[in-house]
């Protein structure tokens, strides 16, 4: 099924999805941007949802968060749905 919505609300979900990550985790952006070799700013514009992350990105950041890359999408694509 695809994911419903335009590219912005599904990058800002996405970025929903890593920030929750992240902060579960106990890291800061800084943190993040280093285990996952990214600058802070990118991280952040991740989790803004103005960031438009490749796929290789993706995988660094879930690497980073000690999750699947396919975790944080299906986070990201249940945002809109009903509970």
């Amino acid at each position: 099924m695809a994911p419903r919505g335009d590219a912005k609300t599904f990058n800002q979900a996405f970025g929903r999805a890593v920030r929750e990550r992240r902060e579960r985790l106990g890291m800061s952006q800084e943190d993040l941007g280093f285990e996952a070799d990214l600058d802070r700013t990118y991280v952040s514009g991740i989790e803004r949802g103005v960031r438009n992350p490749t796929l290789r990105i993706i995988k660094k950041v879930a690497d980073a968060l000690d999750t699947k890359a396919s975790r944080l999408l299906a986070r990201a694509e249940g945002a809109g749905e009903d509970p």
